[in-house]
C-alpha cells in the first residue's frame, strides 16, 4: 500500500493516515507542500528521491509523480494507493485543483485501486489528527470490503465536528459539480481571491451536502 498527498511527506496528515492504516503503508510523498497543483506532472527535469527509513521517502515533485515514481520504480506490485488525509475538504469541483485527489486519478490510470481522504476544517481551526485517524480507519476497513470497479476510486471527507457531536455516519452519496465561490478583491493594481469555503453551493444529497451536515461523505468517481 502506497501513502502519498499533497501537503508534505512531513505532514500531520499523512502521520494520521499511516496510523490509520496500522502502518502497513509506505509513504512516498511531496518535499514540499503542493496543495491545489492539480494533475500536474514533471516531464523536463530530474526528480530527487530522498529515503529516510523503509517506510518513508520524499520526491521533489507533485503528488502525481509520487505515484509515478512509485508504482513503476519502487513497488509495482502495489494494489492500492491512498492519499491523505488532507488539510481541508476536496469535495464538488475541488476533485479537478486538488493535487490528493489527482494522486488517486492517476493511480487508477496505471491500472491500481485507490482512495482519496480529507479532513474539512473550518478555518482557522486545528484538526484534531486523532479523531481524523479513527475516522479514516473505519472508512477503510469499509472501503476494502466492498468491490471497486475498473476505472473507479474513492472520494472520501470527513465533516468538522464541534465537541460534544455526534458521531458521523458514513454516507454513500454523488460527488457535487458546484464550483467553489469565485469572488475576488482589486487593491487597484492586482486581484486577490476572497471566496469562503464555508460558503459554497451545496447541492441536496451531494457530498458537500453530507459533509457540511456533520457526516463522512463517501463518493465513487469515475475516470
Amino acid at each position: 500500500m502506497i501513502l502519498t498527498n499533497d501537503d508534505g511527506y512531513n505532514a500531520e496528515g499523512i502521520q494520521a493516515l499511516q496510523i490509520a492504516t496500522d502502518y502497513q503503508g509506505v509513504i512516498v510523498a511531496p518535499e514540499k507542500e503542493q496543495s491545489g497543483c492539480g494533475h500536474q506532472v514533471t516531464t523536463k527535469r530530474g526528480l530527487k528521491l530522498e529515503k529516510y527509513s523503509k517506510q518513508l521517502y520524499s520526491l521533489d515533485g507533485t503528488p502525481v509523480d509520487c505515484v509515478r515514481i512509485a508504482l513503476t520504480q519502487l513497488y509495482p506490485d502495489t494494489e492500492w494507493v491512498i492519499s491523505g488525509i488532507n488539510a481541508g475538504g476536496n469535495m464538488g469541483a475541488d476533485v479537478y485543483i486538488s493535487g490528493t485527489v489527482a494522486a488517486i486519478r492517476e493511480a487508477v490510470l496505471l491500472g491500481k485501486k485507490g482512495i482519496a481522504i480529507s479532513q474539512w476544517r473550518k478555518s482557522p481551526l486545528e484538526i484534531d489528527w486523532t479523531v481524523a485517524a479513527n475516522w479514516t480507519r473505519k472508512v477503510l476497513d469499509t472501503l476494502f470490503s466492498i468491490s471497486l470497479p475498473s476505472g473507479y476510486f474513492w472520494n472520501v471527507n470527513l465533516p468538522h465536528l464541534e465537541d460534544n457531536t455526534n458521531e458521523p455516519e458514513i454516507i454513500f452519496c454523488e460527488g457535487g459539480t458546484q464550483p467553489l465561490p469565485v469572488e475576488y478583491y482589486f487593491d487597484g493594481d492586482r486581484y486577490y481571491y476572497q471566496g469562503e469555503y464555508g460558503k459554497r453551493q451545496r447541492g441536496k444529497g451531494s457530498d458537500v451536502d453530507v459533509c457540511f451536515s456533520g457526516n463522512i461523505a463517501v463518493s465513487q468517481l469515475k475516470l
